[in-house]
């Protein structure tokens, strides 16, 4: 079973100067405003595709983790993820080359190991992840609350 899902984006102008909206098909997120500066600077109430990505990842990883410590035996009382994406100039222009997720679980009766083998499971199994490994860093720092 494939599952698609839809985003518009809308730009006016050139890059340094021009703005842009991006909004979801399902309506629940409608014309968020974007600018280059706001991908290169300060974000002054304006989103961009690595703050959008940085919530992909930090939402897909969230339920890969959740899963696997569930079928581990483990379910968790709460998983709670940041992901940052990282935007760089190189030498060949702009790209996204990191995604640092950093994880807290509330998990009872689980081992440290455990924890920590269903983290890196969920960060090679996570389907964002997979999208964008190899192609950038993806990294995790997992901790468990008790």
């Amino acid at each position: 079973m494939d599952t698609t899902r839809s985003a518009n984006a809308v730009w006016e102008g050139d890059l340094p100067s021009g703005s842009g909206s991006v909004s979801g098909a399902t309506g629940l997120f409608t014309d968020l405003p974007t600018s280059w500066s706001s991908r290169t600077e300060a974000p002054q109430g304006r989103t961009s595709p690595e703050e959008l990505l940085a919530a992909a990842h930090a939402s897909c990883y969230s339920m890969a983790f959740s899963n696997g410590l569930a079928k581990a035996g483990f379910p968790a009382q709460r998983v709670e993820v940041r992901s940052d994406v990282t935007f760089t100039k190189g030498d060949s222009g702009w790209s996204v080359t990191r995604s640092a997720l950093t994880v807290r679980g509330w998990v009872r009766d689980i081992d440290e190991a455990a924890f920590q083998q269903a983290a890196e499971a969920a960060r090679t199994g996570c389907p964002i992840s997979r999208a964008l490994n190899p192609s950038i860093e993806v990294t995790v720092d997992a901790k468990l609350e008790h």
